[in-house]
Parts: structure tokens; C-alpha cells; sequence
């Protein structure tokens, strides 16, 4: 009965919904399909990009929807975490245990429509097309709640566009990742705290970037059991309680696999050099950068990195609700934060797509051309920064 009312709509009767006339019933659902539409729309631009610029070097366009982190999850998925051929640690050796870097629930998707025929990339891109189009109608909805209609719209456009969102329609768990982290945090903003709970759950299971998402729940959860009384602040607790469960259980599964209580950080130390180490890496790439030459591509990161700090601050100074200035800055942090792949960082700020907020906000202010041609050519160099990554630069993403 509690999961019943916590998913019962909170102003329209349930009658009202079967009475309501066809176009009352568009208008409803027209923003969510606004979103699809434009979403699918960017990605199909930035899928082209990649062909446009892939054709001329040989490269195969589904070898590089699929590479890199995509192989381990083709991998995971057809053998299992035991059976991956030969896995190598970053110094080259067998590493056995590396395949339990990578979470679970997207090798498991791809799975489950791989045992209904379908070949395994196929899998993974509907997977990550799916989960896109999930994510395309919370980002519109967290928009909305902000600052209106163009808001959400303009939310998920830069999104699907920016800088290393060709991971959404790759053989990666960003799709997955951010279509549970943006409805969790709908969930959070309209307090529905089982929904957002839930939902952190499955992004536990998805990468490890969920410790900032769970946080968020957790401490929303409990400050709402705080201010509730009875039988509702219990509820709310079990929802803070259930959150961590996804992220906790995975690491605990790894640290019994390993013996050792940080088996998968000791995983992602030894198979890529990844770390926690407060930003110094950063720092001194940073300084490298500007004091050195470095390669176009390198620059273009560091300017990614520095306009997501700048976002940061401009949402505190613009006083957005806490979960999304706590979600954005957490994951930057969290970005900035890890060494061993300073050259990825634009993949990994993706997930922080609230950092986008203020561009939306303050194009969705302006006349609308002014704002298609602004958002336009932010599309434009993200799709070209994807594509670029995949193609002309020689190391991971």
C-alpha cells in the first residue's frame, strides 16, 4: 500500500486520466516526445559525424561504437567476469581479476537480449539507445521544474551534444547511468523518495560514480524523515537505508571475490592506474598544459574541465535546488579528484549533466533563434570532439 501511494499522482484523480480528452492527454506527454525527438535527432548527428570522420582512416563505424571499454563489456557479457580471454593489467600481465572492474548491470542487460537472438552489439547499442531516451525525459523533467519547458529542452539537446556524448550511443554505461541519476533526482525534487532510492540502487549496479548519486538520496531521504513524524519518517529512513544497497553490495561481491575489504579499488589501481588522489594529478596536468605545449585534444579537455567548475559555481550563485548543485559538483569533484586518465575527464564529467543548467536557463531566456544557433554550435563541437576522440586521438576514452 506504501509503494501504492507513493506513485499515486498527488493532484489529478485517476479518473481524471481516462476522461480526459485526446489532446488534453498530448499535451500532456508533448514535452517528454519533444525531448525523444530532439535527443535522438543530436545523436543521430553525432553517430554521422563519426562516420564522416572514421570513413577516411579505415575505421570501421561499429568497431568504434564498440571499442575500448565496449570490449570488456562485450566480453563480460558473452563469457561472464570468469571467462574474459587473457585480461590485462596496465603493465600488460594476466590479470584475472581485472573484468571486475566494470559493474554489472549493463553487461547484464545486454545479456538477457543476447539469449533473445540478438547479437551482443546490437544489444548493447539498443541498451544504450533505450536508456538514452529514458534519460532524454528526466533531463526535461528536471528542466522543467527549474525553469520551464525550453529549459528541459534545451537540458537534453546540450546533453545529447556535449563533449564525449558519443558514449551514449556506445557500447558504455553513460545512457544507462544517467537515465537512473536523472530520476532519481526527479524522485528527489518531487519527494518521491522510493522512486529516487530505487533508482540508486540500479545505478549502483551501473558504475561507481552512483557514491555521489546515493549520497544525495540518503542525505534528501533522512532530511525529509527528519521533518516527518510517525509512520512516514520510518518509511523514509528504509528509503535511505535501501539506497546504498546497489553500490555496497557490488563492492562487497568484489571484496570477498579478492579477499581484500578495497578489492575493487585495488582492481582499478592495478588494471588502469586509477586513483584517488584529491586533484593532484590534475593540478599538475593542468600546469603541464599551460606551460608546455601540449596537443590540441589535451587543451580542449582542460577547457571542458574548467567551464564544468565555472557551471558549479554559477548554479550555487543562482541558488539551484541543493540535490542538483550537490549531484553536479560532487561528480566534477569526483572527476577532478581521480588520477590515471587525466585526457578522459570530458567522458567523465558527462554524467554531471546539471552542470548544463545554467546554459539552458540563460538560453532559454533569449529569442529563439538566438538560442537554436547558440545551442547549435554547442552541439556542433561536442559531436566533433566525440567523433575526434574516437578517430584522429590514439589513446583510451
Amino acid at each position: 500500500m506504501l509503494a501504492f501511494d507513493l506513485y499515486r499522482p498527488r493532484v489529478r484523480p485517476a479518473l481524471a486520466v481516462v476522461t480526459d480528452p485526446p489532446v488534453a492527454r498530448f499535451t500532456r506527454w508533448a514535452p517528454n516526445l519533444r525531448a525523444v525527438a530532439a535527443y535522438l535527432a543530436v545523436r543521430a548527428l553525432g553517430v554521422a559525424m563519426l562516420a564522416v570522420m572514421a570513413a577516411p582512416r579505415d575505421l570501421p563505424l561499429l568497431e568504434r561504437l564498440s571499442a575500448w571499454d565496449g570490449w570488456w563489456y562485450l566480453q563480460i557479457a558473452e563469457n561472464n567476469y570468469t571467462g574474459v580471454p587473457e585480461p590485462l593489467d596496465a603493465a600488460g600481465e594476466l590479470f584475472p581479476a581485472a573484468p571486475m572492474g566494470f559493474f554489472p548491470l549493463y553487461p547484464g542487460a545486454m545479456r538477457v537480449l543476447g539469449e533473445l537472438g540478438l547479437p551482443l552489439v546490437a544489444a548493447g547499442l539498443i541498451v544504450s539507445t533505450v536508456a538514452g531516451v529514458v534519460a532524454a525525459c528526466g533531463l526535461q523533467r528536471i528542466g522543467e521544474r527549474v525553469g520551464g519547458q525550453r529549459v528541459g529542452l534545451l537540458l537534453v539537446v546540450l546533453w545529447a551534444g556535449a563533449p564525449m556524448s558519443i558514449t551514449q550511443s556506445m557500447v558504455y554505461t553513460e545512457a544507462l547511468f544517467v537515465a537512473l541519476a536523472a530520476w532519481a533526482l526527479v524522485g528527489v525534487l518531487e519527494r518521491r523518495y522510493g522512486m529516487a532510492a530505487l533508482c540508486a540502487v540500479f545505478a549502483g549496479l551501473t558504475r561507481s560514480t552512483a557514491v555521489v548519486l546515493v549520497a544525495v538520496v540518503v542525505v534528501a531521504a533522512a532530511l525529509a524523515a527528519v521533518r516527518s513524524g510517525g509512520r512516514d519518517r520510518w518509511r523514509l529512513l528504509g528509503w535511505a537505508a535501501i539506497a546504498p544497497a546497489g553500490l555496497a553490495g557490488y563492492w562487497s561481491f568484489v571484496a570477498v571475490r579478492t579477499g581484500s575489504l578495497t578489492g575493487w579499488q585495488d582492481i582499478e589501481l592495478r588494471g588502469w592506474g586509477v586513483r584517488w588522489d584529491w586533484g593532484r594529478e590534475a593540478a599538475e596536468y593542468t600546469v603541464q598544459l599551460l606551460a608546455k605545449e601540449g596537443s590540441r585534444f589535451e587543451t580542449l579537455v582542460l577547457f571542458v574541465t574548467v567551464a564544468a567548475v565555472v557551471l558549479g559555481v554559477v548554479m550555487i550563485a543562482h541558488r539551484m535546488p541543493w540535490p542538483l548543485v550537490a549531484y553536479g559538483i560532487g561528480v566534477a569533484v569526483l572527476a577532478i579528484g581521480t588520477a590515471g586518465f587525466p585526457q578522459m575527464r570530458g567522458r567523465f564529467l558527462l554524467p554531471a549533466f546539471v552542470l548544463l543548467l545554467p546554459i539552458a536557463v540563460g538560453l532559454a531566456k533569449r529569442r529563439p533563434s538566438t538560442a537554436v544557433a547558440a545551442a547549435g554550435a554547442f552541439v556542433l563541437f561536442g559531436c566533433w570532439y566525440s567523433a575526434h576522440s574516437l578517430t584522429a586521438w590514439k589513446y583510451g576514452i
